[in-house]
Parts: structure tokens; sequence; C-alpha cells
């Protein structure tokens, strides 16, 4: 049984000193991602496997830290992208895909959620992709209606505990333990051994090289942890007022699952962290709630932005 109070958690304030300060070790990580906003230059690929790549995109979020922002393409017998970026321009998310995989044998498309962050390039999959449809559920369908109504030939609806044949292996979705969004469905690749978690396991990191590297071995260990505290405060804040036995429940799925590989939406690929990760989300419930701040912050930070001498 997960000891949930058997860890001292650091509350937020301290968490976000140590993720802005706290130095990189490494800097030999070839950074595309961050400067694909403004160039126009590629996403940064990674791959964990030889039937699974990274696709790497990452924000900078002000006072927080940098936030990693994949996609991932798994090179099925019927391939399957999961997720489609950031909904901003200039990302470069198909260029990225399609050095990967041709887009037009793409036949799944996994939303693991609706939010923007994870659909930024689903439309313009789908015209690409004549074969593909979108795995999502009933209220994800819903909820990306209310935008852009999605075509329902092309939506295969699965709930967690559903199975999806993808040809050679067999996707098998689950509600990760963490979530932001009720359409939330992660899924556990039999083949390759693979745990796609969506936000789960996320965390903004003390820089861009670390967002946007290959292993998450690389992160300095407390920057891991805290930063994995903060995001779980940040995007899961109803963690807080769960029952605490109900909400543990919820973690032993993952531990039967035993994955090789953890690969989160807001994380770099996790091979053989899962003792650690699922310690984390015992403590998760204990750590102090996020708050964020609040106008009179936002008026100082825009101040220091204002050359000097300014009227």
């Amino acid at each position: 049984m997960l000891q949930a109070d058997s860890v001292k958690v650091q509350p937020p304030s301290v968490v976000v000193a140590q993720v802005l300060t706290h130095s990189s070790t490494r800097q030999t990580i070839r950074l595309k991602a961050a400067a694909s906003s403004q160039s126009g230059a590629q996403m940064e690929i990674h791959r964990v496997a030889r039937d699974i790549s990274v696709l790497n995109d990452q924000l900078e979020v002000p006072g927080i830290g940098f936030l990693a922002v994949n996609a991932f393409v798994l090179q099925a017998a019927e391939p399957v992208v999961v997720d489609t970026g950031l909904s901003l321009p200039d990302r470069g998310f198909m260029d990225a895909l399609g050095s990967v995989v041709d887009p037009k044998d793409v036949r799944w498309i996994w939303l693991t959620h609706p939010d923007r962050d994870h659909t930024g390039a689903l439309f313009e999959l789908l015209e690409a992709a004549p074969q593909a449809r979108v795995v999502t559920t009933y209220l994800g369908a819903g909820i990306m209606s209310t935008e852009r109504p999605l075509p329902m030939d092309r939506v295969y609806l699965l709930n967690p505990g559903q199975s999806l044949d993808v040809g050679d292996r067999t996707l098998t979705g689950f509600r990760p333990p963490l979530f932001d969004s009720p359409a939330t469905v992660g899924f556990y690749d039999d083949l390759s051994g693979a745990c796609f978690s969506s936000d789960c396991f996320g965390a903004p990191l003390p820089s861009a090289e670390l967002a946007g590297g290959s292993e998450v071995r690389d992160i300095p260990r407390d920057a891991l942890r805290g930063g994995q505290l903060l995001w779980a405060t940040i995007d899961s804040p109803w963690v807080h007022n769960v029952d605490r036995a109900a909400y543990l429940g919820t973690v032993e799925p993952l531990r039967a699952m035993d994955p090789t590989v953890i690969l989160s939406t807001h994380l770099p690929p996790a091979t053989g962290q899962t003792t650690e990760f699922l310690d984390m989300l015992a403590v998760a419930p204990a750590s102090d709630p996020f708050v964020g701040p609040d106008q009179r912050a936002l008026e100082e930070m825009l101040a220091s932005f204002e050359p000097a001498g300014a009227p």
C-alpha cells in the first residue's frame, strides 16, 4: 500500500523557486522546438523505441518554468498518432509528423483529451490522413464540437477499460490517476509495454533544454519531483479533495501494468521510473494547493517589461 503521508511535500512557492533556479547539468540536447514559434523550425523528434517516436514542442510558462508538449507516433501495423500538438501557429507539427510517418498511412488519431495543447493539428491531419479515425470518448467528441464539429464517421468512441486492435498489438484505454479533463483516456500498448499517460506525470522544468530532452533521467531529481508535484496541483487541483483510499486505488492499475516506459504529454520519456512516479502520485494529495499570481502581481510583471523612462 502506498503511504501518502510518508514524504514531506514542499509548498508550491518553494517548488516554483526550485524550478526557476535549478541549473541544468547537461547542455548537449539539440533544441528546435522552442524556436518553432518564431522561426518555423521543426519540432524536436526523439526515438523512444524502434516503433515509438516523440514529437516534442514546449512552452515557457512565466513564473513556472518550461513545459514539454509532446505528441507521439506509434508505428503499429495500423499507425497511430497520439495527440496533435499545440493550437498555435507555425509550430511545424505536420512537417515533424511527416518526417516520421507518411500522414496518408495514419489509421488512428488517439486524442487523449480535447484540450488545445492536444488538438492543434487535428483537422489538418484528418484531411491529410483520409483513412484515419479519431479515438475519443462521447464527451470528448462533444467538447470538440463546441468549437468545430468532428465528422462523426471519422470518430471511434472508446471508454476507459476498452481496447483497440491496431493490427499487431492491442491498446487498452485507462483513466490516469491525475487528469484535468473528464474526457481523458490514456492507454497501454501490450507489445511495446509503453504507457501513454496524457497529462499525468507532467512537470514544468528549469530549462528549455530539459523540457526538450529525450530522457527524464537527465532531469535533476529534486527538480523532477518538485515539478511533478507542482503540476499535479495546477493540472488536477481536485486531488486535494478526494477520498485518499479511493484515489490510491486508481494508482494500482498502473502498478499492475508495470510499463517499460511512461510517455506523458508534459514530460520527457521516462524509462524505468514507475516506482518513483507512483510514489509521487501517493503524496500529491498532501501537497499545498497552487495559488497563481493575482492582478497586482500581473501589473508588477508588466511594469518590469516597460523600458526605463517610459511614461
